[in-house]
């Protein structure tokens, strides 16, 4: 059965149970009331009532950030998205504008213009903090925002009159509130009112259709009717501003959650306005708090407008009447199930009706699964939400409970602000070829990209990539050979030297690295295959306690982590040896998946070893572990440099008699000492730090053993064998909900900015980390930190400390009885401290892309927002490799860039030893990607050998490793390309032939042709054809062509060179001749003698357009 939503369940139920009737009936006769002894999320529930039977817009004020988010959430559900509105403070400080947030800007001036376009009664979920600031009156605000419906005439001028009039920016592209693009017939524009900007199409001079857009792919999302264009609010001064209060018609009603501490906020925000405002400079004219801000009378006043309910232990007046709920929260089961079965049965017995809430159906299957196992029968009726907190009302003889309560699960609330700009553009600049950009074509060599120009063909135009070689030879590829060319990043330091076209060099580079990669390749493949062989040891189907540890991780899984661990056990329960490598972001749950499948092997009776890099990394993976486990029957250990010789004795003996179950150390695990009784499961987290005798034992150890590697960053080696499909990849991209990017800056070494971070990370309770390589100036730093902020606590670490010492220091901190850690990078390996959300990183220029990556992954571990900064001399003084290191880590900020990072990182150094010492020359001579092309070249090849027949049990797996579609050359003097006057900007058009080159199959291209149209309207017809172009070379691939002409009407296409090639003796090419006998009209074949021999082609005239030729094609291939 599937679950019902709240909204259809619950809600209807505690309507007719008349929930919260003594409430409504006082509403009646008082004006304000205060409630006690209410529990969990009852006052959502009563607010949502209140809603459906007064039909009146209710106010609902909570004391901070996170409830009103879950109050929010809670509310949607129950009443459904469109009556309920968030309202958050923008201002996080009075008077300081760069701390404005744009995306809650957003948020606030969308409640406004609904509140003040539409009469229809909603709810409106607001912090007490968001009161704080005063907003335009409703006359002001009409004045900055104009309709725009279907159907409307506008003429351009209006348009931009309209933007330079709000004072919106052009972009070519629109990303951010406030700005526009005109594209054709196109106009795109971020309005202030709404979450996501909006497309309007004209026909003329009329709006023909108006869509709403995504900002990442910039394709459309839904039609609406109209929309409201709305400006900057903080931009218009003019006229005075009036509280939030005021927005409200006087039937309105206003309920609070324990308004004696919002009073407190507002009454301490005021204060702070005026301590603010004597700091800022006299010469400019401010306004003045009480022009910008509410104080707590202002609050008190308004409060009597209305009529107003207070959830609260403590009322703030007297004068209100007060009313006792006698509700108490859901009892604490702590995932004790027989307790829970025990709780479900009694209330039944009493005569109670009790719901569950559950997130999603698994959760619900997983609980039942779980009870019935424990051989009781449920008496629960249950539906799906998010409320935060279940009651018990025992008036009313109703329970509600809810799963991740009695889970002991985390529960994220959904942040609001989703849009924030997106730092996805900057992958693509990196992999986007720019003019002057050094590029390596695969049959001629490392050129310079010059731009796309036109070329006139026989009076036919088309678009081509201009090259420069040495002595300023030029080469023009056209558009259709861009899979010929890749971005060059040369090794840096040495200057560039351009081919020379037509010399011999570049070609005998190329078959010197063609026969070194054969090699390489020939042994990959024989591994994979061996790896396929081998047996390992199948284990059971999940067990109901594998259930139970699942449904107890206190966060919500995500896709991704889903997948991945859904993958390691179909892995663990086949009958080959697994060898995964889940690759994913710090902190993006890696650990969970780790913990699930070494308590999968535990239960099945094997041991299982994880290997970490570093010390403290061991200490910390067994605090997790255990934390995690200490509900299950399995027992843990763990072995560190730190540990006794008698602890160490223990745990080995542990090994041998099988009575340790899962052990975590460092490389003394691999050590000859060390003996398992049944090892069944070996996990290595950040493979890429071990050295490398580590990793040879490893590999003997792995032959017969299942294998998990977890990896933040791929190291290139490993990422390249994965994924080349030598071992198998889960990839984590998902961020788990509600983080969110950690900022980072690079400054130099600024005492100002690091007094001001280190105490604003203080006073919000959190905790910084300072790191620094030297071990000789750790202690100067510290005491200069001790100075600039003297109320912190600090403590530092590095590893030539005694061992106990270390581990304690860090433990303290971890614990929070310090505020600041500074050490040296023994952090950067995953000492894991959810509360730290500062990080200084110094002499930054020093470290590695992956190291500075993992480093930030330290911080933003929970829900707040975290801060890194990097700490470097002056640019000049820096390499141009760090410096490039540095600009990377600082655009990617955003979450998952892991995977990018490596890609950059592989760029900057020259993908160094990507294969080995001896491939890097390789390399760095022709650039990552020509060489990856030869690498697939040398696959291709190699397959034909023997040895490699019978290796693949199916073509899928072949195709896996092995990638053959040919890449077809066209020739022609149609008019293929995107015209200038369609896309305007080259560096789009650039960006759109090298996408459309990499499309792999029909409905891709469908879909990229779908996206054209929504982005940059109807396709002339050189579009059109250039898209029919792309399936006219899959099927000229398909029946075995190695290049094609279309020219003055003709088609040829050429059948391979070789006479001896495999093509000639398959079915394919008799099934072709046996076509073209019997039907001689649709083409003929032709022989073309030349001093190279004689090559087969086939031949069709009187050719009008590319479709002709399709139709011949596909009538062949039937």
């Amino acid at each position: 059965m599937k679950l019902k939503n709240i909204s259809d369940t619950l809600l209807p139920y505690l309507l007719k149970k008349n929930f919260g009737q003594e409430l409504f009936h006082e509403l009646e006769t008082s004006d304000s009331i205060s409630v006690k002894g209410f529990a969990g999320s009852a006052p959502s529930l009563f607010v949502a009532e209140l809603y459906l039977i007064q039909k009146k817009t209710i106010l609902f004020l909570l004391d901070d950030k996170e409830e009103s988010l879950y109050a929010t959430s809670e509310l949607e559900e129950l009443l459904g998205k469109e009556h309920v509105l968030y309202f958050p403070p923008s201002h996080l400080e009075p008077y300081q504008i760069e701390k404005v947030q744009n995306a809650n800007l957003v948020l606030r001036t969308e409640v406004l213009n609904r509140l003040n376009s539409e009469n229809k009664p909603k709810v409106i979920v607001a912090p007490f903090a968001a009161l704080n600031e005063k907003v335009l009156k409703k006359e002001d605000f009409k004045a900055i925002s104009h309709t725009i419906k279907v159907g409307d005439s506008l003429d351009f001028d209006f348009v931009d009159e309209l933007l330079m009039h709000y004072n919106f920016t052009q972009a070519d592209f629109v990303s951010e509130p406030g700005e526009f693009s005109v594209r054709g017939g196109i106009v795109d524009v971020f309005s202030y009112a709404n979450e996501e900007p909006y497309r309007i199409t004209f026909f003329g001079s009329e709006v023909e259709s108006i869509k709403t857009f995504d900002i990442e792919t910039q394709l459309s999302k839904e039609k609406i009717k109209q929309f409201e264009l709305v400006s900057n609010m903080n931009y218009t001064v003019s006229g005075g501003k009036v509280s939030f209060f005021d927005l409200f018609k006087t039937d309105s009603f206003i309920v609070s959650k324990n308004a004696f501490l919002g009073e407190k906020k507002i009454r301490e925000f005021y204060e702070k306005a005026e301590i603010n405002f004597e700091k800022l400079s006299k010469e400019l004219k401010h306004q003045t708090r009480e022009e910008l801000f509410i104080s707590e009378e202002i609050l008190a006043e308004n409060l009597k407008k209305f009529k107003w309910i207070d959830f609260t232990s403590q009322p703030l007046r007297n004068s209100q009447t007060p009313i006792l709920l006698n509700q108490t929260q859901q009892p604490g089961f702590h995932k004790n199930f027989e307790l829970l079965a025990e709780d479900l049965k009694n209330k039944r017995d009493q005569g109670y009706d009790t719901w569950i809430s559950f997130t999603s159906e698994k959760q619900k299957d997983r609980l039942e699964s779980i009870l019935e196992e424990l051989n009781h029968e449920v008496y629960f009726k249950s539906f799906r939400s998010e409320l935060h907190e279940g009651f018990v009302d025992p008036q009313l003889m109703i329970s509600v409970y809810t799963d991740h309560q009695i889970f002991d699960r985390y529960q994220r609330f959904q942040a609001k602000n989703t849009f924030a700009k997106s730092e996805q553009l900057t992958l693509k600049d990196l992999m986007s070829l720019k003019i002057g950009d050094y590029i390596a074509h695969i049959d001629h060599g490392i050129g310079k990209f010059m731009g796309l120009v036109k070329i006139n063909n026989n009076g036919k135009v088309q678009e081509c990539f201009k090259l420069v070689y040495k002595n300023q030879d030029l080469l023009y590829v056209s558009i259709h050979s861009l899979h010929k060319i890749s971005k060059y990043n040369g090794p840096d330091g040495r200057e560039i030297v351009l081919s020379k076209l037509g010399s011999p060099a570049w070609k005998s580079l190329k078959q010197k690295t063609k026969a070194k990669v054969k090699q390489i390749a020939f042994d990959l493949i024989k591994l994979y295959a061996e790896r396929k062989t081998a047996k390992g040891f199948a284990f059971t189907p999940d067990s109901y306690l594998q259930n139970e540890l699942e449904a107890s991780f206190i966060y919500e899984d995500t896709p991704d982590q889903e997948k991945a661990t859904l993958d390691v056990k179909k892995d663990m329960e086949a009958q080959t040896v697994m060898d995964r490598l889940v690759c994913g972001d710090v902190g993006f749950g890696k650990t969970e998946v780790a913990i699930r499948a070494a308590f999968k092997a535990a239960t099945d009776g094997k041991q299982v070893a994880v290997l970490v890099p570093t010390t403290i990394l061991a200490f910390q993976h067994y605090r997790s572990f255990k934390e995690r486990l200490k509900d299950f029957p399995v027992t843990i250990s763990y072995l560190n440099r730190f540990r006794t010789a008698k602890q160490k004795s223990e745990t080995k003996d542990g090994l041998k008699n099988g009575k340790i179950d899962i052990v975590i150390g460092t490389h003394q695990l691999v050590g000859k000492d060390i003996v398992f009784k049944d090892l069944g499961l070996l996990i290595i987290d950040e493979e890429h730090k071990f050295g490398v005798n580590v990793k040879d034992k490893l590999k003997t150890l792995k032959s017969n053993i299942d294998t998990l590697t977890l990896t933040a960053t791929p190291i290139p080696r490993t990422l390249q064998f994965s994924l080349m499909a030598a071992r198998d990849l889960s990839v984590i991209k998902t961020p788990p909900p509600n983080r969110q990017p950690v900022e980072t800056q690079v400054i130099g070494f600024n005492e100002e900015i690091i007094r001001d971070a280190v105490a604003y990370e203080i006073q919000r309770d959190g905790q910084v980390f300072f790191i620094n390589n030297r071990i000789e100036n750790l202690k100067d730093i510290a005491g200069l930190i001790q100075r600039l902020v003297p109320e912190a606590k600090v403590i530092t670490g590095h590893g030539q400390m005694e061992g106990k010492q270390l581990e304690q220091n860090v433990l303290d901190f971890m614990e929070g009885k310090y505020d600041v850690l500074v050490s040296t990078t023994i952090v950067e390996s995953g000492v894991d401290v959810p509360n730290a959300n500062t990080i200084f990183i110094n002499d930054a220029q020093k470290f590695g892309m992956a190291d500075l990556h993992q480093m930030r992954g330290r911080v933003g571990r929970s829900n707040r927002k975290a801060f890194c900064y990097l700490i470097t001399p002056p640019y000049d003084m820096i390499t141009s490799d760090a410096r490039k290191r540095l600009e990377a880590i600082e655009q990617f900020s955003d979450l998952g860039s892991g995977f990018q990072i490596a890609m950059k990182d592989l760029e900057i150094r020259g993908a160094g030893d990507l294969l080995g010492a001896e491939q890097s020359g390789f390399i760095n001579e022709m650039g990552f990607e020509t060489y990856q092309k030869i690498m697939q070249e040398a696959l291709e090849e190699l397959q034909n050998d023997e040895t490699f027949e019978n290796l693949f049990e199916s073509e899928e797996e072949r195709k896996k490793l092995i990638n053959t579609t040919k890449d077809v050359n066209i020739d022609t003097d149609m008019e293929l390309m995107l015209p200038d006057s369609y896309v305007q900007s080259t560096e789009e058009r650039l960006s759109l032939y090298q996408k459309l080159a990499g499309i792999p199959n029909k409905t891709e291209l469908q879909k990229f042709e779908s996206e054209l149209i929504d982005r940059f309207g109807n396709l002339p017809q050189e579009a059109q054809n250039l898209l029919k172009s792309v399936e006219l070379k899959w099927l000229a691939s398909d029946i075995g062509f190695e290049k094609i002409v279309v020219k003055n009407g003709i088609f040829l296409g050429y059948f391979p060179a070789n006479p001896q090639d495999k093509f000639y003796a398959s079915e394919k090419f008799r099934h072709i001749i046996t076509y073209l006998t019997s039907n001689p009209m649709e083409a003929t074949l032709k022989e073309k003698h030349s001093k190279d021999g004689n090559q087969l082609m086939m031949r069709k005239e009187n050719v009008k357009n590319v479709d002709e030729v399709t139709d011949v094609l596909e009538r062949i291939l039937k």
